[in-house]
């Protein structure tokens, strides 16, 4: 699958690039959290949570509204799953991360979708992107098969234990039978490894990031703005490095 910046118009029925907020000191503080073999996710942490940028994000981006600061991290190359929150999602990237994404507009009347739908697109580090709350997403992948560490900013109270019993199937309860966590709808693949009890209603492929890696290249460690003979050519198919350049200007 192909590899595509967020810089690239086609992310835009997804998401956006934030520019209008400081994330520098959510980023440096990410850096400082574990990166494990498979994959962690921490809903609230406290010391991210307690950083400027989190009042920041509370007042200008979610208007006020109480939020939770967690993390993503961990080693990652498939799609297993397809979530969706009743609210937009921020992503913010300490190390290049790759995101698998789709609309929730596509999924059928019975609740099932084709992976074949979804597009995969690379969040270079240091970068923060909302995703709509018609984003079909999960879990980040690393390029080139390294680790990821991404924040995670939702309404306060999300992705946590449910308290209340929900439909089984949605032959008889429709989208209920999708929630898996307190604002957390959730369609997974059969070969996605999840828990007993999940709707399993993904088509296709479970996709995997490193199937495309041969069309996207590899990254350079630095992210300063190169000499214009370090571009790609015209018609030369961009890697992962010229991407990020293309978020650069």
């Amino acid at each position: 699958m192909e590899i595509i910046s967020v810089a690239d118009k086609r992310f835009k029925k997804y998401g956006k690039v934030i520019k209008n907020i400081d994330f520098s000191s959510l980023v440096e503080e990410m850096k400082k959290t574990e990166i494990p073999e498979g994959v962690v996710y921490e809903p609230s942490v406290e010391q991210l949570e307690s950083l400027e940028a989190a009042q920041e994000i509370k007042n200008k981006f979610f208007g006020e509204l109480p939020i939770q600061i967690g993390y993503c991290n961990g080693h990652n190359q498939l799609l297993n799953a397809a979530e969706y929150h009743r609210s937009s999602e921020i992503n913010v990237a300490a190390t290049d991360a790759i995101l698998i994404l789709g609309n929730l507009w596509d999924v059928e009347d019975d609740f099932t979708y084709d992976t074949a739908k979804m597009e995969a697109f690379l969040v270079p580090a240091g970068t923060a992107v909302e995703l709509y709350a018609t984003t079909l997403h999960y879990a980040p992948c690393g390029p080139d098969n390294k680790g990821f560490q991404v924040a995670v900013v939702l309404p306060k109270g999300t992705n946590y234990e449910l308290t209340t019993q929900h439909a089984d199937c949605p032959v008889c309860g429709g989208e209920d039978a999708l929630i898996t966590a307190t604002n957390k709808w959730l369609i997974g693949h059969e070969e996605g490894g999840l828990p007993k009890g999940s709707f399993i209603g993904l088509k296709g492929k479970n996709l995997n990031v490193a199937e495309g890696r041969r069309h996207a290249g590899a990254r350079s460690p630095a992210r300063t703005r190169p000499h214009e003979s370090q571009r790609p050519a015209p018609g030369q198919r961009p890697g992962i490095r010229d991407l990020e350049l293309q978020l650069l200007g």
